[in-house]
C-alpha cells in the first residue's frame, strides 16, 4: 500500500474509535446509571465494594466495542493481527484501567462508609479536576496499551511507542469527558445531556483517535515499504 496506504489508515482509525466509544462508554455509563436507580447510591462497605465491582465489570462493555472497532480498522494494512488476540489485550488493558481509575473514589468512600460522622467535603475547582483527570488519563493509557503494545510487538517493529502514543492521547481525552461530563450535570432538558453526553464520548474517541493513530501510522508505514 506504501505511503498513500498507510496514510489512509488514519481517518478509518479516528472514525472506528469514535463510534466506539460513543457505544462503548455509552454503554458503561447506562450500566452505571442503571445500577444507581435499582441499588441507590452505596451507603455501607459492601454496597461500595458492589458498586465498584461493577463500574470496573462495566468495562468489559467499552473494550469488546473499541477492541472489535480498532481491529476492523487495522484489518487491511495488518492482516496477521487476529480479532480475538487483540480484542483479549484490549479486554484485560481496559478491566486494569477501569480498576486503576475506579480506586480512588472507591478508598475513599469505603473511608466514609466506616465513618459514624461525615463532614461535608468542598468540591474542587473545575481546573484541579481537568488536571487531575490529565493525570488520570497517563496513567490509564499506559496500562490500556501495555497489552496491545505486546500484541503489536508481533507485527511491527518498535511497538512500544504505542504506550506513551495512548498515554498522550487519554491525558487529552481523559478531561475532555470530565469537561464534557461537567456541562452534562448542569441544569439543562433531558434532551440536551443526550446530546451532550454523544457530543462528548464522540468527540472523545476521534481526539484520542487522531493522537493514537499518528503513532499508529508511523508503525505501520516501515512494515508496508519492506
Amino acid at each position: 500500500m506504501g505511503r498513500a496506504g498507510a496514510a489512509g489508515l488514519l481517518p478509518r482509525w479516528v472514525a472506528a474509535n469514535a463510534v466506539a466509544e460513543l457505544v462503548g462508554l455509552g454503554g458503561t455509563g447506562a450500566i452505571g446509571y442503571a445500577y444507581y436507580r435499582y441499588a441507590g447510591e452505596p451507603a455501607g462497605v459492601g454496597a461500595v465494594l458492589a458498586a465498584f465491582v461493577v463500574a470496573v465489570s462495566s468495562g468489559a462493555v467499552e473494550a469488546t466495542f473499541v477492541g472489535l472497532a480498532q481491529h476492523w480498522a487495522m484489518g487491511p494494512w495488518l492482516p496477521a493481527l487476529r480479532v480475538r488476540r487483540w480484542w483479549s489485550a484490549t479486554l484485560w488493558g481496559a478491566l486494569a484501567a477501569y480498576v486503576l481509575g475506579w480506586m480512588p473514589s472507591t478508598v475513599l468512600s469505603l473511608g466514609a462508609a466506616s465513618e459514624t460522622a461525615q463532614t461535608p467535603v468542598a468540591e474542587p475547582p473545575l481546573w484541579a479536576v481537568l488536571l487531575a483527570a490529565a493525570g488520570l488519563g497517563l496513567a490509564a493509557g499506559a496500562v490500556l496499551a501495555f497489552a496491545q503494545a505486546l500484541e503489536l510487538r508481533r507485527h511491527v517493529a518498535h511497538a512500544w511507542r504505542w504506550i506513551p502514543a495512548n498515554m498522550l492521547a487519554w491525558a487529552v481525552g481523559m478531561p475532555a469527558v470530565f469537561l464534557g461530563m461537567d456541562l452534562v450535570f448542569r441544569e439543562q432538558p433531558v434532551w440536551q445531556s443526550a446530546l451532550l453526553v454523544a457530543a462528548t464520548l464522540l468527540a472523545t474517541g476521534a481526539v484520542v483517535g487522531v493522537i493514537n493513530g499518528s503513532f499508529l501510522v508511523r508503525l505501520v508505514a516501515p512494515r508496508l515499504r519492506a
